[in-house]
């Protein structure tokens, strides 16, 4: 492989903590044979279908968090739900799997890895931001999907006051959160008791 394609690679792993997937790899003329090849010589590792990972760098403590986003073909994963609570901070919430958000029309055309939980929901570019080069929800629109899935009500309270506290919600979108917990818990509620 020629030097200047290589580097290309490189520099798309660069700012995905070393990994690039195999459409990346084609828009810089790096065919899936030769990710294939790059494999079988050691130079990649193949961590799932149409993602791979450099060898050459060393594997960050958040290199899941990249993989999951990178997973889905074509479309690129947004983390959200308690995955977004855990890395904004916001609440004493560890996931045991890491959840994306995919768009609503994608369709799944193989097995979710087992590490992975898979959302469906249109987001806007408003309900999307970043952490470390990887694309997360925003402390707002995580909480409100932490309501939507009902997630414990401690923990999502602890989450608005936490957000409120360092700025990363302001005090009205607060009382907008807190009244959607309100009546999401109040709903939940009736129907129980039905």
């Amino acid at each position: 492989m020629p030097t200047a394609t290589y580097r290309a690679l490189y520099d798309i792993a660069e700012d995905q903590m070393g990994y690039v997937t195999t459409g990346q790899a084609g828009t810089v003329g790096v065919s899936a044979m030769a990710l294939v090849m790059m494999t079988r010589r050691g130079t990649l590792e193949r961590v799932s279908r149409g993602v791979y990972r450099l060898i050459d760098f060393p594997v960050q403590p958040l290199a899941q968090y990249m993989q999951a986003t990178l997973w889905p073909h074509g479309r690129r994963g947004v983390l959200s739900h308690e995955t977004a609570l855990s890395l904004h901070e916001l609440s004493g919430v560890d996931p045991a799997k890491v959840h994306i958000t995919v768009p609503a029309d994608f369709r799944v055309q193989r097995a979710v890895p087992s590490y992975l939980i898979v959302h469906r929901g249109d987001l806007t570019s408003e309900d999307v931001t970043r952490i470390d080069g990887m694309p997360i929800t925003t402390p707002a629109r995580t909480i409100r999907d932490c309501i939507q899935v009902h997630l414990g009500p401690a923990l999502i309270t602890e989450a608005i006051k936490q957000a409120r506290t360092s700025g990363l919600v302001n005090a009205p979108t607060a009382s907008v959160l807190e009244r959607e917990l309100r009546i999401a818990s109040g709903a939940l509620g009736a129907g129980a008791r039905r």
